[in-house]
Protein backbone atom coordinates (compact mmCIF):
# COMPACT_ATOMS: atom_id res chain seq x y z
CA UNK A 1 0.00 0.00 0.00
CA UNK A 2 2.67 2.84 0.28
CA UNK A 3 3.68 2.32 -3.18
CA UNK A 4 -0.20 3.14 -3.65
CA UNK A 5 0.19 6.32 -1.30
CA UNK A 6 3.36 7.64 -3.50
CA UNK A 7 1.55 6.95 -6.69
CA UNK A 8 -1.61 8.85 -5.83
CA UNK A 9 0.43 11.79 -4.13
CA UNK A 10 2.37 11.89 -7.38
CA UNK A 11 -0.72 12.12 -9.74
CA UNK A 12 -2.50 14.49 -6.59
CA UNK A 13 0.29 17.13 -6.86
CA UNK A 14 0.43 17.05 -10.36
CA UNK A 15 -3.60 17.19 -11.24
CA UNK A 16 -5.31 19.13 -8.45
CA UNK A 17 -4.59 22.57 -9.96
CA UNK A 18 -6.21 21.26 -13.37
CA UNK A 19 -8.90 19.39 -11.28
CA UNK A 20 -9.89 22.84 -9.32
CA UNK A 21 -9.46 25.13 -12.29
CA UNK A 22 -12.13 23.18 -14.55
CA UNK A 23 -14.52 23.15 -11.74
CA UNK A 24 -13.93 26.76 -11.13
CA UNK A 25 -14.91 27.11 -15.21
CA UNK A 26 -17.41 25.07 -14.44
CA UNK A 27 -19.56 27.95 -12.08
CA UNK A 28 -18.27 26.68 -8.44
CA UNK A 29 -16.91 29.52 -6.17
CA UNK A 30 -12.94 28.51 -5.36
CA UNK A 31 -13.66 27.50 -1.96
CA UNK A 32 -16.63 24.83 -3.83
CA UNK A 33 -14.30 23.86 -5.91
CA UNK A 34 -11.53 23.00 -3.56
CA UNK A 35 -13.62 20.94 -1.31
CA UNK A 36 -15.69 19.21 -4.55
CA UNK A 37 -12.00 17.93 -5.67
CA UNK A 38 -10.99 16.98 -2.22
CA UNK A 39 -14.18 14.63 -2.18
CA UNK A 40 -13.69 13.26 -5.17
CA UNK A 41 -10.28 12.88 -5.49
CA UNK A 42 -10.67 11.63 -1.84
CA UNK A 43 -13.48 9.25 -2.91
CA UNK A 44 -10.41 8.44 -5.90
CA UNK A 45 -7.66 7.15 -2.87
CA UNK A 46 -10.45 4.56 -1.39
CA UNK A 47 -9.87 2.56 -4.22
CA UNK A 48 -6.41 3.70 -6.07
CA UNK A 49 -5.50 0.29 -6.76
CA UNK A 50 -8.46 -0.29 -8.81
CA UNK A 51 -8.47 3.21 -10.82
CA UNK A 52 -4.99 3.37 -11.66
CA UNK A 53 -5.03 -0.18 -13.01
CA UNK A 54 -7.98 0.70 -15.22
CA UNK A 55 -7.66 2.31 -18.91
CA UNK A 56 -7.71 5.87 -18.43
CA UNK A 57 -7.04 7.24 -14.75
CA UNK A 58 -8.14 10.96 -15.55
CA UNK A 59 -11.39 10.07 -16.81
CA UNK A 60 -12.23 8.04 -14.23
CA UNK A 61 -11.38 10.78 -12.16
CA UNK A 62 -13.09 13.09 -13.71
CA UNK A 63 -16.36 11.31 -13.90
CA UNK A 64 -16.21 10.59 -9.78
CA UNK A 65 -15.07 14.62 -9.28
CA UNK A 66 -17.94 15.79 -11.86
CA UNK A 67 -20.42 13.16 -9.81
CA UNK A 68 -19.45 14.96 -6.83
CA UNK A 69 -19.89 18.34 -8.27
CA UNK A 70 -23.81 17.10 -9.77
CA UNK A 71 -24.63 15.64 -6.30
CA UNK A 72 -23.91 18.64 -4.39
CA UNK A 73 -25.44 21.17 -6.90
CA UNK A 74 -28.66 18.53 -6.79
CA UNK A 75 -29.01 17.93 -3.27
CA UNK A 76 -28.54 21.47 -2.26
CA UNK A 77 -29.56 23.67 -5.23
CA UNK A 78 -27.09 25.54 -7.67
CA UNK A 79 -25.15 27.88 -5.10
CA UNK A 80 -23.44 31.31 -6.65
CA UNK A 81 -20.29 31.68 -6.93
CA UNK A 82 -18.94 32.87 -3.99
CA UNK A 83 -17.34 36.65 -4.53
CA UNK A 84 -13.56 36.24 -5.97
CA UNK A 85 -11.27 37.49 -3.29
CA UNK A 86 -9.87 40.79 -4.47
CA UNK A 87 -6.90 40.35 -6.86
CA UNK A 88 -4.31 42.28 -8.29
CA UNK A 89 -5.43 42.81 -11.47
CA UNK A 90 -2.60 41.22 -13.61
CA UNK A 91 -3.03 40.72 -17.05
CA UNK A 92 -3.38 36.81 -16.43
CA UNK A 93 -6.18 37.57 -13.93
CA UNK A 94 -8.26 40.06 -16.00
CA UNK A 95 -7.71 37.34 -18.90
CA UNK A 96 -9.18 34.82 -16.56
CA UNK A 97 -11.75 36.52 -15.38
CA UNK A 98 -12.67 37.90 -19.04
CA UNK A 99 -13.21 33.91 -19.62
CA UNK A 100 -14.87 33.35 -16.80
CA UNK A 101 -17.69 35.61 -17.59
CA UNK A 102 -17.83 34.12 -21.31
CA UNK A 103 -17.96 30.45 -19.83
CA UNK A 104 -20.62 31.63 -17.36
CA UNK A 105 -23.08 32.57 -20.64
CA UNK A 106 -22.67 28.61 -21.90
CA UNK A 107 -25.43 26.32 -21.14
CA UNK A 108 -23.63 23.35 -18.17
CA UNK A 109 -23.03 20.99 -21.05
CA UNK A 110 -21.11 23.12 -23.18
CA UNK A 111 -18.77 24.50 -20.26
CA UNK A 112 -18.20 21.10 -19.12
CA UNK A 113 -16.50 20.00 -22.45
CA UNK A 114 -14.68 23.22 -22.89
CA UNK A 115 -13.24 22.97 -19.67
CA UNK A 116 -12.55 19.20 -19.54
CA UNK A 117 -11.02 19.16 -23.43
CA UNK A 118 -9.35 22.72 -22.77
CA UNK A 119 -8.68 22.86 -19.00
CA UNK A 120 -8.33 19.61 -17.66
CA UNK A 121 -6.54 18.54 -21.60
CA UNK A 122 -8.78 15.42 -21.42
CA UNK A 123 -8.92 13.86 -25.16
CA UNK A 124 -12.21 14.46 -26.69
CA UNK A 125 -12.80 10.76 -26.46
CA UNK A 126 -11.53 10.89 -22.81
CA UNK A 127 -14.45 13.75 -22.53
CA UNK A 128 -17.08 11.17 -23.89
CA UNK A 129 -15.91 9.13 -21.27
CA UNK A 130 -16.36 11.27 -18.55
CA UNK A 131 -19.93 12.89 -20.15
CA UNK A 132 -20.84 9.63 -21.54
CA UNK A 133 -21.56 10.68 -24.41
CA UNK A 134 -20.30 9.80 -28.15
CA UNK A 135 -17.18 11.10 -28.97
CA UNK A 136 -19.13 13.05 -31.92
CA UNK A 137 -21.48 14.98 -29.25
CA UNK A 138 -18.54 16.18 -27.87
CA UNK A 139 -17.20 17.28 -31.15
CA UNK A 140 -20.25 19.23 -31.81
CA UNK A 141 -20.93 20.67 -28.32
CA UNK A 142 -17.12 22.47 -28.56
CA UNK A 143 -18.01 23.38 -32.05
CA UNK A 144 -21.01 25.08 -31.09
CA UNK A 145 -20.24 26.92 -27.70
CA UNK A 146 -16.77 27.69 -29.55
CA UNK A 147 -19.21 29.43 -31.90
CA UNK A 148 -20.95 31.23 -29.17
CA UNK A 149 -17.59 32.26 -27.10
CA UNK A 150 -16.51 36.28 -28.00
CA UNK A 151 -12.88 35.80 -27.81
CA UNK A 152 -12.50 39.28 -29.17
CA UNK A 153 -13.85 40.26 -26.04
CA UNK A 154 -11.80 37.87 -24.06
CA UNK A 155 -8.56 39.38 -25.55
CA UNK A 156 -9.90 42.95 -25.55
CA UNK A 157 -8.56 43.18 -21.89
CA UNK A 158 -4.67 43.24 -23.30
CA UNK A 159 -5.81 46.37 -25.92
Amino acid sequence: MPGDDADFAAYLAARWPSVVRTLVLLGCGRREAAEVAQAGLARCYGSWERVRRGDDVDAFVYVTVLGCLHHRRHRSGTPAAEPAPVEELTDGVLLRQALEVQLAGLAPEEREVLALHFVAGLSEAQVGDVLDVPVETVQSRITYALSRVDLDGVWAVYQ
